[in-house]
């Protein structure tokens, strides 16, 4: 019989930066980095949707980058910098998509609207896109069971605008 002491799992120490503060955690190292967004840090803006990497729900941006956080597991992101839709808004002004969303009343239920503000931030980050078409391709990893597709997209476009 195995020691008991053998089926504890060792614990990693990780680093991360979130939301611009440094964070050290300990997890196991099947910690999905979602799961160490909320469980740990309790950051629950980040939606667990379908965890498969499927919804976008738990979209975030690690350095920069939109993931899903899902499929990361938070020992392959030490040192990394994420933000999360809690770390978007500066100095209690809003992120131009946040107002954005407002204006144009881009959520019904809003289970999904942080995936979808987070993945718009790297999709403006990226300048990929040049226009609605593009906006709906490049955002279709993201899923709204709502249908709130075209006001996301039209709150997209404004942030896109020059002011």
């Amino acid at each position: 019989m195995a020691d008991l002491k053998d089926q504890i799992p060792e614990r990693i120490s990780i680093n991360l930066v979130v939301n611009g503060v440094r964070r050290t955690l300990e997890v196991v190292p099947w910690t999905t980095l979602l799961d160490a967004l909320r469980d740990r840090l309790e950051l629950t803006g980040t939606k667990k949707g379908c965890d498969h990497g499927q919804c976008g729900a738990c979209t975030v941006l690690i350095d920069g980058r939109r993931v899903n956080s899902c499929l990361t597991l938070a020992v392959m992101k030490d040192g990394a910098e994420i933000t999360t839709i809690e770390g978007l808004a500066k100095d209690g002004t809003l992120h131009p998509l946040q107002q954005a969303f407002i204006d144009h009343d881009a959520f019904q239920c809003g289970y999904c609207t942080p995936g979808q503000i987070c993945s718009a931030a790297g999709l403006l980050a990226e300048g990929r896109a040049r226009d609605a078409d593009e906006i709906r391709e490049l955002m279709s990893g993201n899923l709204c069971r709502c249908g709130a597709y075209p006001n996301i997209v039209a709150a997209i476009e404004q942030a896109m605008s020059p002011s």
